[in-house]
């Protein structure tokens, strides 16, 4: 992104809800980065942020290995918000006193606004002195420093907030980025705007402005080649570059072996047919499967898939001729689940194939456009770019496909009975208009991502008076509005047996089938 655009940087020290400040943020329209707290300098300040914002976190302030209060921070003079272990940290370093609280307090509790008016509370006070808001704490500040105000405080937390006006320094205990919290999205709008003076101009038109420039300032007039699965995120990515450079970009899709039934064909009827794309199939299935033979660790799994990903393109370049560059589809979420360079110090939850499996020997340079996008916003710019809502809707699907949904080794027969099982999930839930991008109606009970999983275990079971011994299949269905956080979806009963009556009846070799009801976190959607 330009270094011109005014941003807001969130400082992470690990907290869960870091990624929803960010999100928070720009739904104010004002550009936002999440870095770790022991990020270079270099890479922070290259957005010249207007202000910081300190995450929560699991460590304790006054803690010898807690995680420290960058010196930048406070020398930049741009006014900073601290939030539950960011604002322990504040206090820590700026003359207050943080303590073992007497109680932990997690969850909804309340609030009450005291001392000086503040504009991160305007408006809330209108509403009485009292607000809801969410806890997640077991330190607490017991002391302000010099010029500090107290601004609220609750039954466990006698400074609940403070600020100092003068500075532009705030603490909240509380998480204003958790829908809980009452009003919670307004105090960060008011931080973003009101205190360190951004305008709310990042849109997605803004967006697209700014990136098309760019990649035509970066490619100079040579070929790129894009990555292209049929998804979103690769379609946005591709008509993105297609408006930068026109003709001299080619898509490649590669038939990996490894996709959900009729998904080749429909990806060239749509992109090739349909919207008249410079579109290069490869049939790489044998390629795939032999490399992946004999492999069960799921990270490694992801990493032969990236590899594989960057030796077809490479290919593919070659017969084009002067395509030094690759444009694939990463997003946001990718980076932070893969620990990529931007988090040094978080924890990797799984390498996603077009980060961390990417080798370290391949011969392009990236073009990521939605580097910095969560899929909500993918979504807005596609629908902005007048993409197909079949397409800006389609269901997600992980780059290494299947083979992240088949726990064990990926064989063509397993390949083949999990296409089975998740086309029934996929057909029975598009009929009962239940799934985003199979239908053009708007059920209320959508869910935003549904597959079947396979399982590397099988169990007994009784068909035709005779006992069996075969696989089981498991059903993923979610909810979420940017799939950093989701929940399970409630399924009528009534559908969810029809679709286990048909895989057992109708898919060799599965005779049980059973439906997972764990929200990410603690799980992530993918099994893998």
């Amino acid at each position: 992104m330009s270094v011109s655009r005014e941003a807001i940087v969130v400082l992470d020290f690990g907290s869960q809800y870091s990624q929803l400040i960010a999100r928070r943020v720009r739904e104010a329209n004002v550009y936002c980065e999440l870095h770790p707290w022991d990020a270079p300098i270099e890479t922070v300040l290259r957005l010249n942020p207007r202000g910081f914002i300190l995450s929560g976190g699991p460590s304790s302030a006054y803690a010898a290995d807690a995680p420290r209060l960058p010196e930048y921070v406070l020398v930049q003079g741009v006014p900073v918000l601290g939030i539950c272990y960011g604002m322990q940290l504040l206090a820590h370093h700026l003359g207050g006193r943080v303590v073992r609280a007497a109680r932990n307090e997690y969850g909804s509790c309340e609030v009450e606004l005291v001392g000086p008016q503040t504009v991160l509370f305007e408006g809330l006070r209108r509403e009485g002195s009292r607000i809801r808001v969410w806890m997640s704490h077991g330190d607490r500040v017991e002391a302000v420093g010099p010029g500090f105000d107290v601004l609220a405080r609750s039954a466990n937390a006698p400074i609940a907030a403070m600020g100092h006006r003068a500075r532009g320094i705030y603490g909240l205990q509380f998480h204003p980025e958790v829908g809980h919290t009452q009003g919670g999205p307004e105090i960060l709008r008011r931080f973003a705007i009101d205190l360190c003076g951004c305008r709310p101009d990042w849109t997605t038109t803004s967006f697209i402005e700014e990136t098309v420039r760019g990649i035509r300032q970066k490619t100079a007039g040579r070929r790129v080649v894009c990555g292209l699965s049929g998804g979103v995120d690769s379609s946005v990515t591709a008509s993105l570059v297609h408006r930068a450079v026109g003709d001299r970009l080619t898509c490649v899709f590669v038939d990996h072996g490894l996709l959900r039934a009729g998904e080749p064909e429909q990806v060239v009827g749509t992109f090739r047919d349909g919207l008249g794309v410079n579109l290069l199939t490869v049939d790489a299935k044998e390629e795939f499967l032999d490399a992946l033979k004999g492999v069960t660790d799921p990270e490694r799994k992801r990493r032969i898939i990236g590899e594989r990903f960057i030796r077809v393109f490479e290919r593919a370049a070659s017969e084009i001729g002067d395509a030094p560059f690759l444009a694939q589809g990463t997003l946001y979420p990718d980076v932070i689940e893969s620990r990529g360079p931007e988090r040094q110090t978080a924890a990797r939850i799984k390498t996603h194939h077009n980060v961390g499996g990417l080798p370290e020997d391949m011969s392009f340079e990236l073009i990521e456009p939605l580097r910095y996008l969560f899929k909500d916003e993918v979504r807005a710019v596609g629908e902005e770019l007048d993409l197909p809502e079949e397409i800006v809707w389609r269901q997600p699907f992980p780059g290494p496909g299947l083979a992240v949904r088949i726990l064990g080794e990926v064989t063509r027969e397993r390949l083949e009975t999990l296409r089975e099982a998740d086309l029934v999930l996929r057909q029975e839930l598009g009929d009962a208009g239940l799934l985003r991008g199979s239908t053009a109606s708007h059920h209320p009970d959508q869910v935003q991502q549904a597959f079947a999983v396979l399982l590397p275990v099988r169990s007994v079971g009784v068909m035709g008076d005779a006992r069996t011994y075969r696989h089981v299949i498991a059903l993923r269905a979610v909810t979420t509005a940017d799939f950093m956080t989701a929940d399970w979806a409630r399924v009528d009963h009534d559908l969810l047996a029809r679709v286990s009556n048909r895989i057992v009846n109708e898919v060799p070799g599965i005779n049980r089938v059973v439906y997972d009801i764990t929200s990410k976190p603690p799980a992530t959607i993918e099994w893998e």
